[in-house]
């Protein structure tokens, strides 16, 4: 009959041993540092200071004490260190770093997650809520294709139509832009300056017609009736037939006639409208900020009866102000589809 126990080494009490509690005693020691075993660090030598039940595991190139056990497991008991020799498949809890740790091929390697597992939360170098149930801190995240080759696929599902499936983008962790389904099933991007206020930029229907809502844009014109422009005078605007994007009347031209206010800086294309009834030659002119630009539209008596049409492109400045002069004498139509000014960010 063997003297110990295969696995654990655990000496027998013999039939004819004396003094048989020395052996029992040993046993319970071994057992008492193998079961639930913790391991306080990686050390060469024996630590200065120790307490009773410290483990540690002996490193490569050990002194001292310790020489010649490199792998072993050091238990300190009875003022004295009991060596165990860790086999293959045990399990350790290392408190320096706080990992549970298995000894596998002759090292101790952290566990390793299932092939197959549920998680009702998980954290990547991160803490999961109830909320986010998936965490991950990290400089980048990849997602690749099978083993197999061929492409990848992201899901994003919602439940019902009103429900948002998207991609949110933060600053600081307030968001700045979004993209998905938010809120219906029509792909949109909406972006905002404060986490408080969205604006959708684009919007993409289930029949692939493309929006977008915040882009600049108008149709500025005037009450509708003809009007006679003297040599000299200036006009601006009453009505927005068409406005999106912020476009707005400003400060007073001329009595009810007001500047049209440009909301964002950018290319724009300006088409230039003018239905003419009568003309001794007449010019109108684009002022912008009050001053005279280059884009205009001009004719002689026989424009009379007919309408004429330009366009332009030029970059224009948020709070820039619109509105016409004019040179000669004319009379115009006004309305919608007659004497207008459009201007759309390109």
């Amino acid at each position: 009959m063997a003297e110990q126990t295969s696995r654990l080494e655990l000496p027998y009490i013999l039939s004819s041993q004396a003094q048989k509690h020395v052996t029992h005693n040993e046993a319970l020691q071994r057992l008492d540092a193998i079961t639930q075993l913790t391991i306080k660090g990686e050390l060469t030598q024996p630590p200065q200071t120790v307490s009773e039940g410290d483990c540690f595991l002996i490193a490569p190139a050990a002194t001292g004490d310790w020489a010649n056990k490199t792998g072993k497991i050091a238990f300190r008991q009875d003022d004295a260190w009991i060596y165990l020799a860790p086999r293959e498949g045990w399990q350790a809890w290392f408190t320096e770093n706080n990992r549970l740790k298995v000894l596998r091929s002759g090292s101790w390697q952290e566990l390793s997650l299932p092939e197959n597992a549920a998680f009702q939360r998980l954290g990547i170098n991160a803490t999961a809520d109830a909320t986010n149930r998936l965490a991950v801190s990290s400089s980048a995240s990849l997602f690749t294709n099978g083993d197999s080759g061929g492409g990848h696929q992201i899901k994003v599902n919602k439940a019902t139509p009103a429900d948002t499936a998207s991609l949110l983008f933060q600053s600081g962790w307030s968001g700045r832009a979004e993209m998905g389904l938010a809120g219906n099933d029509a792909f949109s991007i909406k972006t905002t300056a404060d986490g408080a206020t969205w604006y959708t930029a684009l919007s993409i229907s289930g029949a692939g017609i493309v929006s977008m809502p915040a882009r600049p844009l108008v149709r500025a014109g005037r009450a509708a009736g003809n009007v006679s422009h003297a040599a000299g005078s200036l006009s601006g605007f009453t009505d927005l037939t068409i406005q999106q994007g912020g476009f707005a009347l400003g400060d007073i031209v001329n009595s009810t006639l007001r500047e049209l206010r440009v909301p964002a800086t950018g290319v724009y294309l300006i088409v230039l409208s003018l239905a003419v009834i009568s003309s001794s030659g007449h010019t109108v002119t684009i002022r912008i900020n009050g001053a005279a630009s280059t884009f205009a539209l001009n004719g002689t008596t026989s424009a009379a009866n007919s309408v004429q049409s330009a366009s332009f492109m030029a970059t224009l400045n948020e709070n820039d102000r619109i509105s016409f002069a004019h040179a000669g004498t004319c009379q115009l139509a006004y309305g919608p589809g007659k004497t207008e000014i459009s201007l759309i960010m390109l």
